[in-house]
């Protein structure tokens, strides 16, 4: 690796520890493209212009000339899809509030799980999460997985799921993992994050919400190793405690492992950006969870 004085970015000098932060972005998350790459590593280490804009061109131009002495290695480069990194999301009918679903959890079985798949499940999928959950519709970051809950006695939608890649860095949870810092790297895609749940805010079912996440705990590792090659084996989720309490999490047996700093997902230098500190949960999918993850 080139000393710290021989790599500059706009003419601040590069540490060797920097150099490593970026090298282990691009081994973690290999499937990002070069322009997402580049403005990962601007928001890492806060490389904005005077404005607050992330210097990502320029950004991008340092990587490739890293990559170029063989200090790095870059995906393959590849045409970004802008019309597809924010969706347009419509408001039809369909997605409508409904009359109040009131019954006993049994009516309703068997719970069902429908993958999204078609543009049209993607369109109501979008609809419901961005009208109906508090977060609203985000693009996820990396891999992820949608889901539809329906009745498999009424055929009726109740809710959705989303499952994705997870926080790069959580340290209640690495503690609670016991891994370092390489070991972390290598075996982070093994970590599967719920990070979108929505029953439906006219579905008033006790015990819907646990016995759903238990179905999905069962789905989700096939489909996921079907999806992207390699099955998880341990999930995470974050929940805001002040506007819930995680039942359904701990009556679905997550675990309660410690809370968010408030920082962003990629923020390794103690820079609060004012997000909102969550309760860290965890749901071990194998007995043999931590050695997969140490080893």
């Amino acid at each position: 690796m080139p000393s710290k004085s021989s790599v500059k970015f706009c003419g601040q000098i590069v540490s060797d520890t920097q150099l490593k932060d970026i090298i282990e972005i691009i081994e973690t998350f290999p499937k990002l493209t070069r322009t997402e790459l580049a403005h990962t590593v601007c928001e890492l280490f806060d490389w904005k212009r005077p404005t607050g804009k992330l210097k990502g061109v320029e950004c991008r131009q340092f990587l490739e000339r890293l990559d170029l002495k063989g200090v790095i290695r870059l995906p393959l480069i590849r045409q970004m899809a802008p019309k597809k990194s924010k969706p347009k999301i419509s408001r039809t009918r369909e997605a409508d509030s409904q009359a109040t679903i009131s019954t006993k959890l049994r009516e309703l079985f068997p719970l069902l799980l429908i993958r999204v798949k078609t543009q049209e499940q993607r369109q109501l999928w979008y609809q419901y999460v961005d009208r109906y959950h508090y977060l609203g519709y985000q693009l996820p970051f990396g891999a992820q997985l949608r889901y539809f809950i329906q009745s498999g006695a009424t055929h009726t939608l109740l809710g959705c799921f989303q499952f994705s890649s997870p926080a790069w860095m959580m340290m209640p949870r690495d503690r609670w993992i016991s891994w370092n810092h390489e070991q972390r790297q290598r075996n982070l895609q093994k970590i599967v994050n719920n990070s979108r749940f929505l029953i439906f805010p006219w579905v008033k079912v006790k015990n819907l919400a646990s016995s759903a996440l238990a179905l999905a705990i069962k789905t989700v590792p096939d489909d996921w190793e079907r999806s992207y090659g390699y099955r998880p084996v341990l999930m995470e989720t974050l929940v805001d405690e002040k506007r819930f309490k995680g039942t359904c999490y701990k009556a679905a047996n997550w675990r309660y492992v410690g809370k968010t700093t408030g920082r962003g997902r990629m923020d390794k230098e103690n820079k609060r950006h004012g997000l909102a500190v969550k309760a860290i949960y965890l749901y071990p999918l194998t007995n043999d969870f931590r050695d997969e993850l140490v080893q």
